[in-house]
């Protein structure tokens, strides 16, 4: 089958496999936090697993490659990306396993057809819509800052789409860790395990990943930190292992 790939688009390999992604080649592209997520996220075989901010669907990707689930859906609110995202499906011969829904996190009629999940993964938006002017037309700034949707509007759909004691996967920026902590137990997802993700020994940490679980028992597991480069500027041996180069 031919799968049409548009002159503005570019096909990656994965290096998982042998799955690829369809991406745009200026725009907004995956990048290391996608790759953490997944790398974080503890999912199993027989699992349904949602990812909810998908954009190019690269988390989908990930989760498939890496663990096998029963079925993951991706959803976004940029009809165009979904579209992407569906052709990479279709490129990669997953269309029966992995899927994408266009669609708004904040459609409760549309959350409640898709039926409970096991796991949720989502990379949401990090900046706050009050930080910077920011144009609602403009794609990039859909992803990165809290213009369709909010924190908390992650978070009560996660709680609406969960299974009792599902598991909620989340990467954002250690400044809105208090946020995180906050809303999670306000709509009853206690939050499990935090992992801080630090360039090198001397940097601060720049990304956070949060596990939590619905109506899950007061216990935070704070894990050692991930370090992207070492200090000689090299990447890690833990980022090589989770890239799959070792």
């Amino acid at each position: 089958m031919d799968i049409k790939i548009n002159v503005e688009e570019s096909v990656d390999d994965l290096q998982l496999k042998g799955l690829k992604l369809i991406q745009k080649q200026q725009g907004f592209r995956f990048g290391v936090d996608a790759v953490l997520l997944s790398h974080f996220a503890n999912i199993k075989d027989k699992h349904r697993v949602i990812d909810l901010c998908t954009g190019t669907g690269i988390v989908p990707f990930l989760a498939y490659g890496k663990y096998s689930p029963k079925e993951v859906i991706g959803i976004e609110i940029q009809e165009d990306m979904v579209e992407m995202a569906n052709r990479s499906s279709l490129l990669n011969d997953t269309t029966d396993i992995v899927k994408f829904v266009h669609g708004d996190l904040k459609d409760k009629a549309l959350l409640d057809s898709l039926g409970k999940f096991d796991v949720l993964t989502v990379n949401p938006p990090y900046k706050l819509n009050n930080a910077g002017i920011v144009n609602p037309d403009d794609k990039l700034a859909i992803a990165r800052h809290e213009v369709m949707c909010t924190l908390e509007d992650v978070i009560i759909a996660a709680r609406r789409l969960l299974k009792d004691n599902g598991r909620m996967f989340i990467v954002h920026r250690p400044e809105r860790l208090a946020d995180i902590f906050g809303l999670m137990r306000k709509y009853k997802i206690e939050p499990k395990r935090v992992r801080m993700v630090q360039p090198n020994t001397k940097k601060a940490p720049n990304i956070v990943l949060v596990e939590g679980q619905r109506d899950g028992g007061a216990f935070l597991k704070w894990e050692e930190t991930l370090y992207v480069y070492d200090d000689n500027g090299n990447y890690s041996e833990e980022i090589d292992r989770i890239y799959g180069r070792k």
